[in-house]
């Protein structure tokens, strides 16, 4: 009986040990992708952020943190200066090498969906919230978000060929299929007119006229840059378009028109009312 008390008391004694083994969750992290970002905070965990990239640009709290540089081209040092215990990145961040050089110094890394889909929004949500310890956080607000945006989709409104602009470089670039962009349009229930290309393309004047769109969606930095609306309506190839005769050119957030994110339900309804 003695023995079987003392074996009881080890038992017992080992507990506490076990549970010390659990890793504790992460305190210092650093979110590389705005829609990343952005999830974080819809989640209730913004206070563990320590820094962000450029691309973070919603909700206003994240363009208060320090950052650190794009999220295609994430700088090891000024990630490292930040001393965070987690980096949460987007699939899209990089360039691999800065992502391998700061797991192979010790820091943990962990990279989520982001590919240009609805369902690929729904794990990204998933993951942040598994990564971050939270994980019915994580399913409450994919349902939420699911909800929403079958409401939006549910809106009806004219069909367009319409299609989504950026200025980068001083020229105007449209979104090809296989590009976030290019989703959110069929989201809304337009019809992309460069959905023949993949990617981001540059257009001329004499090509963005040939494409005769019937909305033009640009994104607010890309309209601040050509000198805002009157300029844009006014500009070689714009002018042109059906679009611009029916005065449905539609300025929309960066992040909410090419980040695919937890404001899509939003964006969605944007789209459609402007289509109205």
């Amino acid at each position: 009986m003695h023995r079987r008390a003392l074996l009881a008391a080890l038992l017992c004694a080992s507990v506490p040990a076990v549970a010390l083994a659990v890793p504790a969750p992460p305190r210092r992290v650093v979110s590389l992708g705005g829609s990343v970002t952005e999830i974080v905070y819809d989640l209730g965990q913004g206070g563990r952020l320590v820094g962000d990239d450029l691309s973070s640009l919603y909700p206003e709290a994240a363009t208060r943190l320090p950052r650190v540089g794009y999220y295609r081209a994430a700088p090891v040092e000024g990630i490292l200066a930040l001393r965070p215990d987690l980096v949460l990145a987007s699939e899209n961040a990089g360039p691999p090498q800065a992502l391998e050089r700061l797991a192979s110094l010790g820091l943990t890394v962990r990279r989520v969906s982001d590919a240009p889909s609805v369902d690929s929004l729904y794990r990204r949500v998933e993951q942040v919230a598994e990564v971050l310890g939270v994980p019915q956080a994580g399913e409450t607000l994919a349902a939420r978000l699911r909800a929403e945006i079958d409401t939006a989709r549910a809106i009806p409104a004219p069909r367009h060929r319409a299609l989504l602009l950026v200025n980068r470089s001083g020229q105007f670039q449209a979104a090809g299929r296989d590009t976030a962009a290019n989703a959110l349009l069929g989201l809304a229930g337009q019809d992309n007119a460069l959905a023949a290309q993949r990617g981001y393309k540059p257009l001329s004047a004499e090509g963005l006229a040939a494409l005769a769109p019937e909305m033009i969606v640009i994104t607010s930095a890309s309209l601040q840059a050509v000198g805002g609306m009157a300029a844009l309506r006014a500009s070689p190839g714009v002018a042109d378009t059906p679009a611009a005769r029916a005065g449905r050119i539609v300025p929309m957030d960066d992040l909410l028109a090419l980040g695919l994110g937890p404001r899509l339900a939003l964006a969605i309804r944007e789209l459609k009312k402007a289509a109205q």
